[in-house]
């Protein structure tokens, strides 16, 4: 049965009916089909409708909550609707290809050509296919090939979201001497110190990885009418019933939401949707009422938030950590069972590892996101490739992470080196912490940061050169030592801040003296499963640090020749190697590399 042509133009802009004859029958026959399909009862999208069971549950996707928020003041609107909507018809006008470069984001958003390329690199690590056109680019060729303004307005929309405020832990006095009240973090992390966390061996008042998702779903579900209004387009008629969506506008949704465990990797959105589930790819699919793609997934979302929170309320006495109830909640399967588990959506957690070495490889995880919870006093290696990497509430411990495509976020942490060849990396609230990195974009720096340094990168593993070429890591370009920091308050975090911080700049990172410079030497039964072709650091040193480290190679070799031949009787060589040892037990501790000798006690 044909709808009544009165619909037509509720369904399809004017512009976009053929006028050919024969195409005109086509489309009348796709009307038909969506007529009937919008005539039944829309029910939640479930993986029955592409061929598995059980029934598939909507996600937020959370790259862009956890990788995508820029402290930046101009990107942040009071009423981003009222905002963006004439934002983004100014630049659709002024761009031929729905592509906007970071000039064009400068000019429109009135921010610097810095922040503007800044915004630019951060939708591509945070984008859903790697299939766009941003994804694909080099990273000489981002701002050539520029953002899809559909993607930049749902970027800029998200800047408004704050994060989940910690619940209050239960006995917070009882740790009131482990953290001073001058602490450098009083009154900002007096609740989520690591050596609190460490003491407590609770963290039940930090957000679960449920707990984030559910608040990220319902940010989505109260935003959502105003989402859809910035992708669709208006047709003739009145009301919201002038607005539809085509299929291409629809997968942009795809930038803040999944169904199914595996996101992009998996069914397109609009697979997963009764109005285009079914779409000839040679043929225009046929647009659709925006309040009909409202209602079907406010429909699902509430039947998602219903799901976890029956998950969850079963389980208030259940999972201490984190990653175990987000386990828990996606039927994830157990690797190790007190420090790593694996969820079927592809993130990892290495979690509550303490005074040992931990070390995994490629083969060990599922998916190519990890992260790495509340360690402390240990040497975490992850040698592998991987998109995205949260290392968080750490303290005293040396993390080494593989090539790392997408985004690393080290936050809350203190005294913990962390070395990594990334494309990009973003320090949050971390104090006393050491990086050395190998970073094709200049490092991040928010919030509330003290005594951070920044460093070459220092070590290798023979797949490392490998790893780095899949995920897209270029060696020949590091800018470890051009930090960019903005500004001391984080707008989207709901914990409140100190007094005044909010007039105090940032404190960026300094560079790490070459002479206190050296290489850390990953052993060679960690390196991997198989050999590699990589035999040393790829990325090159700066002179000074080249030059410092021959020196002390130099100085080094001199003071072993001088022991060797120094006259000595055995009791005062045995004085000698005794103080020695004292003074080179005490560099390992002021250093911190006692953390590699874990690796010779084994888990």
């Amino acid at each position: 049965m044909l709808p009544h042509l009165s619909l037509l133009p509720l369904l399809v802009p004017q512009s976009k009916i053929c006028t050919s004859f024969s195409l005109s029958l086509i489309l009348l026959h796709d009307f038909s089909s969506l007529f009937v399909a919008m005539t039944e009862p829309m029910e939640p999208c479930t993986s029955s409708s592409l061929g598995r069971d059980p029934p598939t549950v909507i996600h937020p996707r959370r790259e862009p909550f956890e990788h995508g928020l820029l402290p930046i003041p101009r990107l942040i609107f009071s009423d981003p609707v009222q905002t963006l909507i004439p934002l983004k018809q100014k630049l659709l006008e002024s761009s031929s290809n729905n592509r906007v470069n970071s000039a064009a984001i400068s000019d429109s958003l009135q921010i610097s050509i810095e922040h503007a390329k800044l915004v630019l690199d951060t939708v591509a690590s945070v984008l859903h296919s790697d299939s766009e056109p941003l994804v694909a680019a080099k990273l000489e060729e981002i701002d050539s090939v520029g953002a899809d303004v559909h993607d930049l307005v749902l970027f800029l929309y998200i800047q408004s979201y704050k994060k989940l405020l910690p619940r209050t832990h239960k006995d917070s006095a009882s740790m009131a001497d482990v953290w001073p009240s001058t602490s450098a973090f009083d009154g900002y992390l007096s609740a989520l110190s690591p050596l609190q966390l460490v003491r407590s061996n609770s963290r039940r008042f930090m957000p679960s990885q449920v707990d984030e998702e559910a608040h990220q779903l319902s940010y989505l579900q109260k935003h959502l009418a105003n989402i859809l209004s910035l992708l669709a387009e208006p047709v003739e008629g009145e009301g919201d019933e002038s607005l539809v969506l085509t299929m291409d506008r629809f997968e942009h949704l795809g930038f803040l939401i999944q169904f199914g465990d595996k996101g992009s990797e998996g069914h397109s959105l609009s697979q997963c949707s009764p109005f285009f589930a079914n779409s000839d790819p040679d043929m225009p699919a046929v647009p659709v009422p925006a309040t009909q793609v409202h209602d079907w997934l406010l429909q699902n979302i509430a039947t998602a938030l219903e799901y976890m929170s029956e998950r969850t309320s079963s389980k208030e006495n259940g999972p201490a950590s984190a990653s175990e109830q987000d386990v828990a909640m996606t039927d994830a399967y157990t690797v190790s069972a007190n420090k790593v588990s694996t969820s079927t959506r592809g993130a990892s957690f290495i979690e509550g590892v303490s005074k040992s070495s931990y070390v995994k490889h490629a083969s060990d995880l599922k998916g190519a996101s990890i992260k790495v919870l509340n360690c402390h006093e240990s040497a975490i290696y992850v040698l592998a490739p991987l998109r995205y990497v949260t290392v968080y509430g750490c303290s005293d411990a040396t993390i080494v992470l593989g090539a790392v495509g997408k985004a690393v976020r080290v936050e809350h942490c203190e005294r913990v080196h962390v070395i990594v060849a990334a494309k990009r990396i973003c320090i949050a609230n971390c104090r006393e912490c050491v990086f050395f990195l190998g970073v094709n974009q200049r490092p991040l720096i928010l919030g509330d940061n003290h005594k951070l340094q920044v460093a070459p990168y220092n070590t290798f593993y023979s797949r490392l050169e490998e790893h780095m070429s899949e995920v897209g890591i270029v060696p020949t370009l590091n800018r470890w030592d051009e930090p960019l920091a903005l500004g001391m308050v984080d707008p989207h975090d709901s914990l409140s801040h100190p007094a005044g911080v909010s007039d105090v700049q940032a404190e960026s990172a300094t560079r790490l003296e070459p002479d206190h410079f050296t290489n850390f030497v990953i052993p060679s039964w960690l390196g991997g499963e198989s050999a590699g072709s990589t035999k040393e650091n790829p990325f090159t040193l700066p002179d000074a640090y080249v030059t410092s480290q021959h020196r002390n190679q130099k100085n080094l070799g001199e003071i072993r020749q001088l022991l060797r031949e120094a006259p000595l009787e055995e009791s005062r060589k045995r004085e000698l190697s005794s103080a020695l040892h004292v003074y080179f037990k005490d560099w390992l501790y002021a250093s911190g590399n006692i953390r590699q000798l874990y690796c010779l006690q084994g888990d």
